[in-house]
């Protein structure tokens, strides 16, 4: 029996996070596309996770938030996949729950904007929002400045191993790099942060999630 159910369309952002967690862990699971995407020409809610649910013994229960996902399977399955994931001392996890803050809080909020606004508002046949971009791209730009110099020091952004602080940054990162110019030239230009990106989107797990993609592309891309 599979104890893991995840519902979603992979090519989410938040969906593709619990993937990469799931396959870092070795855990079995099983997907459920389910798509959120309507005819209308309305703005999908493609970065959204519609559920996960966690089957129990005891019953189940339901968690929406992905990075919570990714640290409940972290602290439920400490000796399974990559151990050192969430930290394995008090001072590894406080570091890394800094710098999932700093995703959620300072590279979440533009790198969505410019993702929708780069990749997916002309084939949904909107037009990009030119100051929309150039104001977020400024802000993206600062946050990698910070993790440009926080990478001169360390080989990821908690330490010197990849954790959930790396694996945050995956989904939005690479439609970022993969499918916009200008996404692009913002994490090549960085020298550290492009070694960086270089090393978390080679991981096994990662390139998995990017190969359920392919077999299961957003609705976005089929216009």
């Amino acid at each position: 029996m599979v104890a893991l159910k995840v519902f979603g369309q992979p090519a989410s952002t938040d969906v593709a996070r619990v993937l990469t967690c799931l396959f870092e862990k070795n855990l079995d699971f099983q997907l459920i596309r389910t798509d959120t995407f309507k005819e209308e020409r309305e703005v999908p809610e493609f970065l959204r996770l519609e559920a996960i649910d966690i089957q129990r013994q005891c019953g189940s229960f339901i968690l929406l938030d992905s990075r919570e996902i990714c640290r409940h399977i972290s602290e439920k399955y400490p000796d399974r996949g990559n151990k050192t994931l969430f930290g394995t001392g008090v001072l590894e996890k406080a570091s890394i729950e800094q710098w999932l803050q700093a995703e959620a809080l300072m590279f979440d909020p533009p790198s969505s904007t410019l993702v929708f606004q780069l990749a997916f508002a002309t084939p949904l046949g909107l037009h990009p929002d030119q100051s929309s971009i150039e104001r977020n791209e400024k802000k993206l730009a600062n946050v990698l400045d910070i993790y440009e110099r926080r990478l001169e020091e360390n080989e990821y952004l908690a330490g010197d191993e990849f954790t959930l602080a790396d694996l945050s940054h995956l989904p939005n990162a690479h439609n970022l790099v993969t499918k916009t110019q200008r996404g692009r030239k913002l994490f090549t230009s960085r020298k550290n942060v492009e070694r960086w990106w270089n090393a978390i989107s080679a991981r096994p797990s990662w390139k998995q999630v990017v190969q359920i993609q392919r077999e299961n592309p957003d609705p976005v891309e089929k216009l």
